[in-house]
């Protein structure tokens, strides 16, 4: 049963012979003391454990990682025991997510391929059956991510060539790429994501079959679709992650967000969502926080803003028709597309505070500084003044406004209000505002 777990899961140019683990003898910087600490409890307990998959990728790349995952002999059950802050997560496949600090470390158990669940079209659904670790090896997606960090020796374990891989930057399936793509379509979006972060090309072999396997996707949970995209928003380089969807074929209607990442890629630098995706990929490259929410809304103006437009030609009032535009979408974002509430809060502040920029009298801009998402929503309103010149007067006002001391801020406010007065004056005399006549029962 093993050997033909093996001629079926390995590809053919790597089943000849009997598949062993080299190991390389290399002194990697970890530094991330939860995962230490994680590894060394394990051990401890008489368990096998490793870093695996990205975070070793990394570490041999001179990257360092942004998450530290940890593979195990120890059941999800031994696991949640052996550490009290811990929790077991998942149905398709079972992990541990252990609380150390502020810290969280995500640990699997060594998975043997056995007794896999999957559904008529071959997408697999349960995966909770244990073994060793070269049967764990074989279940990992892509040669890059299926090496093995053992701390304590200090020698990576590879069991398929990951390690030359590496080294080329070449992006490699493990197995048959069809059949690995069939098992679990999101990991067409990771070779998509892995050759963009990475500028690893992926092989001819690997990359063949996503453009005719694409509309999978379209039968993935979409709150799953979401997160594999959001991932390549917060890759640090989502323009060569978008060209790397391209180079593929992955360009099908699968999720709303995937659409809309593309006509940022198409529209050049004459769509907002670019702007946003450049500023995103330049904070994450200065070590700076960036904003899920302002990226998303970004990238869904042109939906928000077509329907603006819309209700405010059929004559409504740009507050309520900006109101109208982001109702219509609320229910999509939340239910239909996937998106968690607290970004879609955040899109909905942000777009529904842009008519209110227009208002430069009386006590409204004083009010409008004082809103919890100003600075958003300022900052979204100067990347839409770089798409359109007509708003710059508007975006250097608030500019201004924002920074003014308290008497200016109070000059400013009157001189617009001056400023409108004389243009209502210069439109003729005011009509006077005609008084409803009380009725008999009043």
């Amino acid at each position: 049963m093993f050997k033909n777990l093996i001629k079926r899961v390995l590809p053919k140019k790597r089943a000849a012979g009997k598949v062993h683990c080299v190991r390389h003898a290399v002194k990697l910087a970890v530094r991330n003391q939860a995962a230490l600490r994680v590894l060394e409890s394990l051990h401890r307990a008489g368990f096998e454990a490793y870093l695996v998959g990205g975070a070793v990728r990394d570490l041999l790349l001179g990257i360092e990682p942004k998450d530290f995952d940890v593979a195990t002999s120890a059941t999800p059950e031994q696991v949640h025991r052996l550490f009290r802050r811990s929790r077991i997560i998942g149905r398709r496949f079972q992990i541990v997510h252990v609380m150390q600090g502020s810290e969280t470390i995500e640990v699997s158990t060594f998975r043997s391929g056995g007794r896999v669940m999957q559904n008529a079209s071959g997408r697999i659904m349960r995966d909770n059956a244990y073994g060793s670790l070269e049967q764990d090896a074989m279940r990992r997606d892509f040669t890059c991510n299926a090496l093995y960090y053992d701390v304590a020796a200090q020698q990576v374990l590879d069991f398929h060539g990951g390690w030359e891989d590496v080294a080329a930057r070449r992006l490699v399936m493990i197995g048959d790429a069809a059949e690995r793509y069939q098992e679990d379509p999101v990991r067409m979006l990771r070779a998509a994501r892995l050759s963009g972060k990475l500028g690893f090309a992926v092989e001819a072999a690997t990359a063949a079959p996503i453009g005719e396997m694409g509309l999978l996707l379209r039968h993935e949970p979409v709150a799953r679709l979401f997160d594999e995209l959001l991932k390549i928003l917060l890759s640090g380089n989502a323009a060569g992650c978008l060209a790397a969807l391209r180079r593929l074929g992955l360009t099908e209607a699968v999720h709303p967000l995937l659409s809309a990442m593309l006509r940022a890629a198409d529209g050049g630098a004459q769509h907002v969502g670019l702007l946003a995706l450049q500023q995103t990929d330049a904070r994450l490259g200065a070590g700076k926080s960036v904003s899920v929410g302002f990226m998303l809304a970004a990238l869904f103006w042109q939906d928000v803003d077509g329907r603006w437009q819309a209700e405010m030609g059929r004559g409504t009032g740009a507050a309520a028709a900006m109101g109208a535009a982001v109702n219509g979408l609320r229910d999509d974002m939340e239910r239909g597309w996937g998106v968690p509430q607290r970004y879609s809060a955040t899109m909905r502040e942000i777009w529904l505070l842009q008519p209110q920029f227009a208002h430069q009298r009386g006590g409204r801009p004083f009010r409008l500084l004082a809103q919890a998402r100003f600075r958003a929503a300022y900052d979204f309103l100067l990347l839409r003044a770089q798409m359109d010149e007509d708003l710059q007067p508007l975006a250097d006002w608030w500019t201004r406004f924002q920074h003014a001391s308290d008497a200016d801020k109070r000059a400013m406010v009157e001189a617009a209000g001056q400023q409108s007065g004389a243009a209502a004056g210069a439109g003729g005399a005011k009509k006077k505002r005609r008084r409803r006549k009380k009725s008999s029962g009043e």
